[in-house]
C-alpha cells in the first residue's frame, strides 16, 4: 500500500533515471532534505566529482511514487526541509522532476518544499514550454554560475554560458527564489576581476535570495582514477576554505554597486 497519494495517479508512476539518492541532505536547501541525483549531464566541468553521472540514460529507474514513499517513511526527519532534485543535470527530465515537484506539493500529509539544483545547461529558451511545470513546481532554485565570463565558462565546462543565464532570466520573469552557487577553483575561478563580474552578472536578477561560494575540493579523482579517465584540474590544490568569506564579500560588492548604479 502506498504510503503517500495524489490527486492524479499518473504522476506517480512517471519514472527517471537516477544515479543516486542521499536521504538526510543538508547542504541541498533549507533543512533536512531528500535529495534525487539524476543520471545524464551535458557539461563537462574540469572540477566534477561525479563523472560516473554524466551519461544519459544509465543510472537506476526511479519512479515518484517510489521517491514519495521514500520521503514518507521520513517525513519526521523533514519537518523544515524537502526535495531537492540535483544532477547530472535534472533539466535533461523536465518531465520526470516536474511530475515529481508537482506530487510532492499535492502529498496527502502535506505540501512538500521543493528545490530545484540546476547548472541550467539543458534549459532550452527555445522551446520553454517543456520546462513549464518543472518551474512553476519549484519553491526555490540553486542556480550553478560556473565562470561570469563567456569564454571562461566555455573553458571550464565544454559549453557557452548562454543557457545558464536564459535559465535566470526565465526565474528572474517568473519571481521563482533563486539562490547563486559558485565553484572557486585556485587560479580559475577565484581572481578578484572574476568575482567581480559574478556580482555584476547577478546583480540583474531580483530574485537572487542567497550566495554560495563553494570551496573547490579534490574527493572526485578516485572516481575518475576508477573510470580511468584523466582528471582534468590535476595538481590544482583544495581551496583554503578561510578565504571564502572574503572573496564572497568581494563579490556581494560588486552586486551592490552594479544595483546602485542601476537604481
Amino acid at each position: 500500500m502506498a504510503l503517500c497519494d495524489t490527486s492524479d495517479p499518473e504522476l506517480r508512476s512517471t519514472s527517471g533515471q537516477v544515479h543516486s539518492l542521499e536521504t538526510m541532505g543538508t547542504v541541498d536547501g533549507p533543512g533536512t532534505r531528500l535529495v534525487v541525483f539524476t543520471q545524464g549531464c551535458p557539461m563537462r566541468c574540469a572540477y566534477c566529482h561525479n563523472p560516473d553521472s554524466w551519461k544519459p540514460g544509465a543510472g537506476t529507474s526511479k519512479t515518484v511514487g517510489e521517491i514519495l514513499d521514500l520521503f514518507e517513511r521520513n517525513r519526521p526527519f523533514y519537518r523544515k526541509g524537502g526535495i531537492t532534485v540535483s544532477g547530472g543535470e535534472p533539466l535533461l527530465q523536465p518531465q520526470f522532476v516536474g511530475a515529481l515537484f508537482s506530487a510532492a506539493h499535492r502529498a496527502e500529509k502535506g505540501r512538500i518544499h521543493t528545490a530545484l539544483d540546476t547548472s541550467g545547461s539543458a534549459y532550452d529558451p527555445a522551446h520553454p514550454e517543456r520546462f513549464d511545470q518543472v518551474l512553476r513546481e519549484s519553491d526555490l532554485v540553486l542556480l550553478d554560475i560556473k565562470h561570469a565570463q563567456n569564454k571562461g565558462h566555455r573553458e571550464l565546462t565544454g559549453m557557452g554560458a548562454e543557457r545558464p543565464r536564459a535559465l535566470a532570466d526565465e526565474l528572474s520573469r517568473r519571481r521563482i527564489p533563486m539562490v547563486i552557487r559558485h565553484v572557486v577553483v585556485p587560479g580559475i575561478t577565484d581572481d578578484p576581476e572574476e568575482l567581480r563580474a559574478l556580482g555584476r552578472l547577478i546583480a540583474r536578477w531580483d530574485n537572487v535570495v542567497g550566495l554560495d561560494l563553494l570551496p573547490y575540493h579534490t574527493m572526485g579523482v578516485p572516481k575518475y582514477e576508477a573510470l580511468d579517465l584523466d582528471y582534468p584540474l590535476e595538481g590544482t590544490p583544495a581551496m583554503d576554505k578561510n578565504r571564502i568569506p572574503q572573496l564572497r564579500q568581494i563579490v556581494l560588492q560588486a552586486r551592490a554597486d552594479a544595483r546602485a548604479q542601476k537604481a
